[in-house]
């Protein structure tokens, strides 16, 4: 990476541009054109130095219910529930831990009846159950990694 791939990781992780050329205003900013912003936007990506690029929602704002999820999976399991779980479009993330507790994922829907739904869905493809863990206050950390400092 360079002082380029740098600045511009700075601007896309908070501050991408909301118009109708994002790519053209950050090159701007850096001094680049945008053909040449997108090319390293496209670089990065296929290195895996960036895993995905989309927007973040605040789903309790939109009237939607989040929730954390943990099950605790047999080993020689592990690959059929997981698939089960990413078979779900409101699963945002998920995890292995080294715990009782070894899959974790968070899941947002419109309710919790439609929560509990997927989560019912989910136990009953795998035979395992998974718990519920809805947040009882919110703790939401912003993390932004300074690339060109």
């Amino acid at each position: 990476m360079d002082s380029f791939d740098k600045q511009i990781l700075d601007i896309i992780q908070s501050h991408f541009p909301l118009v109708s050329r994002p790519y053209a205003e950050v090159g701007k900013q850096v001094g680049l054109s945008e053909e040449e912003v997108l090319n390293r936007v496209r670089a990065l990506k296929e290195s895996g130095l960036i895993r995905r690029m989309g927007a973040n929602f605040q789903s309790k704002k939109l009237g939607w219910q989040s929730t954390l999820c943990a099950a605790s999976v047999p080993e020689d399991k592990l690959d059929e529930f997981v698939a089960e779980v990413n078979r779900h479009d409101g699963v945002t993330h998920n995890y292995l831990r080294e715990n009782e507790f070894n899959v974790w994922f968070a899941l947002i829907a419109p309710d919790m009846d439609a929560v509990e739904a997927i989560l019912a869905e989910i136990t009953n493809e795998t035979g395992i159950k998974v718990l519920n863990l809805p947040a009882s206050r919110m703790f939401k950390i912003k993390v932004d990694f300074k690339m060109d400092k």
